[in-house]
This record gives C-alpha cells, sequence and structure tokens, in this order.
C-alpha cells in the first residue's frame, strides 16, 4: 500500500519558545564565562559561534550567537531570524557596520561581512541542505528570500 498523503510543511515553534531557547542559548555562554554554547561543525552539523556586530543606530557593539558552516578560511551563516518574517537585526548591522567579529570555540576573529549571490549562493545554500533537509520548506515560510552570509577573515588580522 502506498501513502498518497502530501509531505507535512514544517512548522515552526511558536515564536515566544524560539525566543526562550535563544535566552538560554545565551544565558548558557554567559553563565560558563564562554565555555559552553560555541562548537565548531563536524560532518553533517553546523557549528555555533558568536558573532558581535556595531549596531547601526547605537554604534554599540552587539552579539548574537548562530550557526555556522566553514568554507575554507570564510564562515557562513544564514539571515534567517528565526525563520519569521523581516531581517535579524545583526544582518542589518553588518549591512551598514561589514566589520564585525566573531568568537568561535576557543578561537576569536575579526571579519568582514557579504551576501553571498548566484553561483556561490547557490553552492553555499547546498551545503546547509546538506546538514539540514528541512530548508528549503523553513526558507518557503518567509516572504523573501534567506541571504546567505559570508564572514571573510580581514587581512593581517587574527
Amino acid at each position: 500500500m502506498t501513502d498518497d498523503r502530501e509531505p507535512k510543511a514544517p512548522r515552526l515553534p511558536p515564536r515566544w519558545f524560539i525566543r526562550l531557547a535563544w535566552a538560554v542559548h545565551r544565558g548558557l555562554y554567559r553563565f560558563s564565562g564562554g565555555h559552553f554554547g560555541l562548537w565548531r561543525p563536524k560532518p553533517g552539523r553546523w557549528g555555533a559561534m558568536r558573532l558581535t556586530t556595531t549596531g547601526r543606530r547605537s554604534g554599540q557593539p552587539r552579539s548574537v550567537i548562530l550557526g555556522y558552516l566553514e568554507d575554507g578560511p570564510n564562515l557562513v551563516t544564514l539571515a534567517m531570524n528565526g525563520w519569521g518574517d523581516g531581517e535579524p537585526a545583526w544582518w542589518l548591522n553588518l549591512r551598514a557596520h561589514p566589520d564585525a567579529t566573531v568568537r568561535l570555540a576557543g578561537q576569536t576573529r575579526p571579519v568582514r561581512g557579504r551576501a553571498a549571490v548566484d553561483a556561490e549562493r547557490e553552492r553555499l545554500w547546498q551545503r546547509w541542505r546538506e546538514v539540514d533537509q528541512q530548508l528549503d520548506s523553513f526558507a518557503a515560510l518567509r516572504s523573501s528570500p534567506t541571504a546567505v552570509v559570508v564572514l571573510e577573515p580581514l587581512p593581517g588580522r587574527g
């Protein structure tokens, strides 16, 4: 017997739950003095980094913990805002002030952020598909395309 049912579209948890998960993750990172909450990517699994940008209006440092993949010397993340609509504040900040700092497990490095475009974006999106099979389904929940963000090491630094 075959199953003729349409596959169910992924459902996001309620927004309050996503915000709570983010707060718990940040709290774990802070409580441990940065010892827990960040990890390097492994085959088939993304890593977690802390990105510090400059606020586009305040000029103050703003930090967020994000998932990432490595692409040679570059780090690649998605500007997804919990798959909700609207651009995440960190991406708006990075577009206004591209130079930032990332804290990885055991390392801090200065970077410059930019959006991947065309063939590079497609290649990097495919890499994310390999670690998240529901990537396209979640991205379809947004009314605009999700930016693939490349964080390049700044030359002569770090």
